[in-house]
């Protein structure tokens, strides 16, 4: 798929069916987050990938904005370097970006938490010096969704040329 046609068209998924994502979408999906921009090629990220269903249920429960993690085919857990002031930025690229290859690659996918996760970097056994970002929730859809049906504003709206208020258009 093209990438302009992936950012069109991926939507949030929160039901997924019961079916194992093949190893190798799993391996592209983590490799555009490794391959991700950050900021002196730092790269302050951690990705931990979960297909245990107990591991899922566990993080599930843990998370309360994303109980539908224990339903997914597999999850990625974003950590980041404590001390990093660049992490949120840096992890937030490469969680865009894992989303945008599980999509191309008919996968459905949705960011849960944001900031320090306690219970989830306990449950990961993450070190001391991360922590973390997001998770995010892998498989594919429980049911047919529209592919491109979002309801944004007119780029005339959030984008102006030059200085703000010139039109973009």
């Amino acid at each position: 798929m093209d990438v302009i046609e992936a950012i069109r068209t991926v939507l949030a998924v929160r039901r997924f069916r019961e079916q194992k994502v093949p190893a190798e979408i799993v391996r592209r999906i983590v490799e555009a987050g490794r391959l991700s921009a950050s900021g002196s090629n730092r790269q302050p990220w951690h990705f931990i990938v979960v297909e245990q269903r107990k591991t899922l249920d566990a993080l599930g429960t843990a998370m309360r904005t994303g109980p539908y993690i224990a339903d997914a085919a597999l999850a990625i857990a974003v950590m980041i370097e404590r001390d990093s002031k660049l992490g949120v930025s840096d992890g937030s690229r490469a969680i865009q970006n894992m989303i945008l290859a599980a999509w191309a690659d008919g996968v459905g996918s949705n960011w849960v938490g944001f900031g320090p996760m306690p219970a989830a970097e306990k449950l990961l056994e993450a070190p001391a010096a991360y922590h973390g970002l997001g998770i995010v929730a892998f498989g594919y859809p429980a049911a047919k969704i529209g592919r491109g049906k979002k309801n944004r504003k007119p780029i005339g709206e959030v984008a102006s040329r030059e200085r703000y208020g010139t039109p973009f258009a």
